[in-house]
């Protein structure tokens, strides 16, 4: 395992933070941005963070700073709510929607995980993509095979990542190869839990792929391993499309709506984190509000698929706010980016006749995604005690957005120019418990 850095050493230059939700406060209530600001790290936590004229005379003796420039932004590490890191391999593949995908590539792709080695190379791959785009957290799926989780938490280990993941839990509607049993399929997570979960930095989430693919049997199932685990978070879909929508009323007709599939078998709860919910009515907000639960918006994906437009204002309306987490959901989503994602966040809103800010699209990335996996505490913003997972972003970092940023009138309209037009080539550092892990430059910080 990494271990975190033990010298203390500083990165200097703008920095942007959240102290709260925009959403719910407002961006001059929650929004931090100091101009000129210093991040001191040591032990794989910050240890200061502030305008620099105020850190640098509290720096203890012998702290290496280093100076990314006025043209930079200092950030909490991006957190990427959900994703599939065995779909890496068939990212781009042409012409279908939710259902069809699944059938035409998705489990076709996941066969090929019956190999570790394969699996391994792709969690390898998986890791790299989400260093180079600045991603320090993750919730990800893996593949049905219990191997899958232990390829990619070995190699998140080797790195010190923060990371959440758990093997997909399929005993229907799947070709023979990707399907388990109710039991089989508790039995297998719950080992994986006694081997993973609070190891390190790493967290177990309970994963029923979605309730098509699950039958009552094994989703009681994964309800009574959530209850035996209750500090394991619990991903799922939900309401990506219509299609998808009718269809699970047709499997469970019994239960009121999509939601009340979940809730039933006791899977709605603090560390649920729903992927899309895009088709959820009024109710089914109302009771993930009540209940705690997150929704990861996939908006590259969303659009990809022509599944629909989520609606995030109608998400965190203040009367029932729900908790709302960024995904970039590889392989059906387009991009590792966050700031290609931020931008598809941005037209889903237009499209519901709403406008993101840049600075409430940037809370989504870093706070907002740590809030809905419930990790605020740890992740997700710059402060002291926080754990030192940072992404350092050039702000000029191709000739059209240098060009572009000449004009720019202030910091709101210099964000919007990067989640425009912004993607990879803007991430400079990214940093894993205070260690350079990845730099664009080799040699270069």
């Amino acid at each position: 395992m990494a271990v975190p850095a033990s010298r203390p050493i500083a990165v200097r230059g703008p920095a942007l933070s959240f102290t709260g939700d925009p959403f719910q406060d407002g961006l001059d209530a929650t929004m931090v941005h100091e101009s000129d600001a210093i991040v001191a790290m040591m032990d794989g936590r910050i240890t200061h963070f502030g305008p620099a004229s105020l850190v640098a005379p509290q720096l203890p003796a012998g702290t290496e700073v280093r100076d990314y420039g006025s043209d930079a932004l200092i950030s909490a590490g991006f957190i990427d709510t959900h994703v599939h890191y065995p779909q890496t391999p068939m990212i781009a593949s042409h012409g279908a929607q939710l259902l069809d995908w699944l059938n035409n590539y998705t489990f076709p792709t996941e066969l090929k995980f019956a190999d570790k080695a394969y699996a391994r190379d792709i969690a390898k791959l998986f890791l790299r993509e989400n260093l180079r785009n600045g991603i320090t957290t993750s919730c990800v799926y893996c593949t049905v095979h219990p191997h899958s989780v232990d390829a990619l938490f070995e190699e998140a280990e080797a790195i010190g990542l923060r990371l959440a993941a758990g093997k997909v839990l399929m005993d229907r509607n799947a070709p023979a190869g990707l399907l388990d049993t109710a039991q089989s399929g508790y039995d297998e997570s719950q080992a994986l839990i006694a081997r993973w979960h609070g190891r390190g930095r790493l967290l177990y989430a309970i994963t029923p792929r979605f309730a098509g693919t699950s039958t009552p049997a094994q989703l009681a199932a994964a309800g009574a391993l959530w209850r035996e685990n209750g500090d394991c978070l619990m991903q799922t879909h939900i309401a990506e499309s219509r299609d998808e929508v009718a269809w699970t009323k047709e499997l469970f007709p019994d239960r009121r709506n999509y939601l009340d599939v979940y809730d039933h078998h006791g899977l709605c709860g603090p560390r649920a984190v729903f992927g899309h919910g895009i088709w959820l009515d009024d109710p089914e907000m109302q009771r993930l509000h009540e209940s705690g639960a997150a929704i990861a918006h996939c908006p590259t994906s969303n659009f990809f698929l022509g599944s629909g437009a989520f609606d995030i204002a109608r998400a965190v309306a203040k009367a029932r706010p729900v908790r709302v987490g960024l995904g970039t959901d590889i392989g059906a989503g387009t991009s590792f980016s966050i700031m290609a994602t931020l931008d598809a966040a941005y037209k889903a809103s237009q499209l519901n006749r709403q406008s993101l800010s840049a600075g409430h699209a940037y809370y989504l990335a870093t706070r907002g995604g740590a809030r809905a996996m419930y990790l605020e505490d740890k992740i997700g913003s710059l402060a002291a005690g926080m754990e030192a997972d940072l992404v350092v972003l050039d702000m000029r970092s191709t000739p059209l957005i240098d060009a572009r940023m000449n004009g720019a009138r202030d910091f709101a309209e210099q964000l919007f120019i990067q989640m425009t037009l912004g993607d990879d080539r803007a991430v400079q550092a990214t940093y894993i418990a205070g260690r350079l892990a990845y730099a664009k430059t080799p040699g270069v910080v």
